[in-house]
């Protein structure tokens, strides 16, 4: 390629260099043209990947598999399905983040529920009540490390108003507030019916995370701090 003009012999200027490449046929296709096919590529593989996030991320994706039928059934005696107000919470609503980082997170650890459907893990009433502890187990230690991150999309301390509230509620809430309490603490069993032994076992995932918080960097030990409140009351509970 010259880097002259033609016209004038003088050296061509940075944008008619950085055109005529643009132009410049790259086997059967100039660089333009590629470049034009890649961004629509991108857009056309965005948008399906987009497409595909959003596709399971549906209550009827959610209860798709038969496993999560008794789930489904549970969580529609509940006030989140039901409600004077109106509004109902979906699955995806109380498992799946809003914000990307945590929702691609989320889809990736979700795959190992593939893997479980085709080993029929819980395939069975008696599999499932066999296994109902760890996986709510897993719930609370996922729900406590994000500060009830999923729960606070609806439900935010900033946004209540006490003084509307029950007595009761709103004394538990300036409490949970005041010593740094999250939404799980008190409300494990909010959706989903409660395993026998859920009480010790949910002391058991405060003290491991209390452990595991004072080991962790400071701004981790909110959880330590508050590990010991926790335990009192859920003794006097």
């Amino acid at each position: 390629m010259s880097e002259q003009d033609e016209k004038t012999g003088k050296p061509k200027g940075f944008f008619r260099r950085a055109w005529h490449i643009v132009r410049s046929p790259t086997g059967s296709w100039s660089l333009g043209g590629l470049l034009v096919f890649g961004f629509a590529s991108g857009i056309l593989f965005w948008g399906g990947f987009h497409w595909a996030l959003e596709l399971t991320n549906t209550e009827k994706f959610c209860i798709s598999c038969h496993e999560m039928e008794r789930n489904f059934v549970e969580y529609k005696e509940t006030v989140h399905y039901n409600n004077h107000s109106g509004v109902r919470a979906t699955c995806p609503d109380c498992h799946v983040p809003k914000e990307w980082q945590h929702k691609i997170v989320a889809k990736i650890l979700a795959s190992k529920d593939v893997y479980h459907t085709l080993m029929g893990t819980i395939d069975t009433p008696e599999k499932y009540d066999a296994h109902r502890l760890h996986m709510a187990s897993l719930s609370w230690v996922k729900m406590k490390k994000s500060d009830s991150r999923e729960c606070r999309n609806c439900h935010n301390f900033e946004y209540m108003d006490f003084t509307i509230q029950e007595n009761r509620a709103a004394a538990q809430h300036q409490q949970a507030l005041d010593e740094g309490k999250t939404c799980i603490d008190c409300h494990q069993g909010v959706a989903h019916n409660l395993p026998a032994g859920y009480l010790e076992k949910y002391k058991e995932v405060t003290k491991d995370l209390e452990i595991e918080a004072k080991s962790s960097p400071v701004q981790d030990r909110a959880i330590a701090t508050a590990g010991a409140e926790i335990e009192n009351y859920l003794t006097r509970n």
